[in-house]
């Protein structure tokens, strides 16, 4: 229970269909490190507003502090991808180690027999093969299966989620009827543990003296120094603003090299590519792909997925090749791979 209105009505319509419920808030990061952060996922007025939702269903309500070990994976993990030039999904990883990680975990020293959540998502199951797998929800606009993909098949097998078949403006009504503090709480944008949402200050908090260690790194378009960059952390695939070079057009960047430094921009065009590696990949629908096979692609949350073929090329990578040119494929962000309605399994961006 996040303290927000989607955990709020899925607590509801499982205690509505009978089921016995506990409900959990995790606390993943410490107010002291991001004393600005009060508000939005996992902050004390998250915590005391699932605490009141789950005193008005008549529920238990624990709060578990998983700190140490968000700390230890998600965020850890944030900063060394953006050391590393890569643009991370720290959602994606959160709903792996923590969520479908230390939370199953404690639920299941807890006697649960399942874990729920608020996602707009559906869990099926191949009853031919045993697998399970994540579907589409029926809020195209709400979707998040994108960030599921690496949830593990025992995982899935213990999990509900509630408003799958559910629009958000369906689950806000049901609210206002339930007479739900939540109603009406914005939807969460940010990151929860990134400060005034700018991880560019997270990097800072975190690695003292990284904005002067790394500022007037070089800028190189067409194999020539163009300019000057702030440092390459603070730069991601496809961003135009803040480039700061005169070259009469609008410039991109294209490449980010951590080890020297340097950030390579290019005209639109330069961002287009047809294919790429997917690593340490998750697959869900099947337990592994024997051959080529189409697929629509997602390359990142917003996207609405690209036609191409997948190839499985060895026990932890898959080969993408786009029908066309695909536009700012990002290293460190998620690719999930989607047959119709159903996740086929997703991998990381190299």
């Amino acid at each position: 229970m996040s303290g927000g209105v989607d955990s709020s009505v899925a607590a509801a319509l499982l205690k509505e269909e009978g089921y016995n419920l506990i409900g959990i808030t995790m606390k993943t990061w410490g107010y002291d490190d991001f004393p600005l952060k009060d508000s939005g996922c996992c902050s004390l007025e998250a915590i005391y507003n699932a605490r009141n939702v789950a005193t008005k269903l008549g529920i238990p309500h624990y709060t578990f502090d998983f700190t140490e070990r968000f700390n230890e994976t998600v965020i850890d993990n944030f900063i060394k991808e953006y050391m590393a030039g890569h643009t991370p999904n720290p959602c994606v990883l959160c709903n792996k180690t923590i969520k479908w990680g230390v939370l199953l975990d404690r639920a299941k020293e807890l006697g649960a027999d399942f874990i729920a959540t608020g996602h707009y998502a559906r869990v099926n199951k191949d009853e031919s093969t045993g697998r399970y797998f994540i579907s589409n929800s029926h809020d195209s606009n709400k979707d998040q299966t994108y960030a599921l993909w690496q949830v593990s098949q025992e995982g899935l097998g213990m999990t509900l989620f509630p408003l799958g078949e559910y629009t958000k403006p369906e689950t806000r009504k049901m609210a206002e009827k339930l007479g739900l503090k939540t109603a009406h709480e914005p939807d969460s944008q940010e990151i929860c543990f990134v400060p005034n949402n700018d991880y560019r200050e997270l990097l800072e908090i975190r690695m003292p003296g990284i904005k002067e260690k790394l500022d007037k790194g070089d800028i190189i378009y067409k194999d020539k120094k163009v300019g000057t960059h702030k440092g390459f952390p603070y730069y991601t695939i496809g961003q135009r603003r803040g480039i700061n070079v005169s070259a009469g057009k609008p410039l991109y960047v294209t490449k980010i090299d951590s080890e020297n430094n340097k950030i390579f921009v290019d005209d639109v065009e330069g961002l287009f590519n047809r294919s790429f590696i997917a690593k340490d990949i998750n697959l869900m629908k099947y337990e592994k792909l024997s051959g080529p096979m189409r697929a629509n692609v997602k390359i990142r949350y917003k996207d609405i997925g690209s036609p191409a073929i997948i190839e499985q090329i060895s026990d932890t990578e898959i080969n993408v090749a786009f029908d066309e040119p695909k536009k700012s494929i990002t290293p460190g962000q998620s690719a999930v791979f989607y047959e119709d309605n159903d996740v086929i399994g997703g991998g990381i961006i190299t």
